[in-house]
């Protein structure tokens, strides 16, 4: 019964990592979507012809999620060195 659980949690160590970055690559891809859609609000709002807004609000929405990607992997990365200790 004890290998049987030990099998389980083997699986669930080897895919934890994926379903990680997996809702990384999400949560960036959504971000810079609400982003845009933001920008694109803005420059209606606005009355902006040459979508100034769009472009600067998607480019703030880039940054923020390669900050917040960066941020989640030291995380992972701290916590994966922590386990192997």
């Amino acid at each position: 019964m004890a290998d049987n659980n030990q099998k389980k949690q083997d699986q669930k160590n080897q895919l934890n990592p994926y379903i990680r970055f997996s809702s990384i690559a999400i949560q960036m891809g959504v971000t810079i979507y609400l982003g845009s859609l933001l920008g694109a609000w803005l420059d209606t709002k606005f009355n902006s012809d040459n979508q100034l807004y769009y472009k600067i609000v998607t480019l703030f929405s880039v940054f923020i999620a390669m900050f917040a990607v960066i941020k989640q992997v030291l995380k992972i990365s701290n916590d994966d060195k922590n386990d192997n200790k």
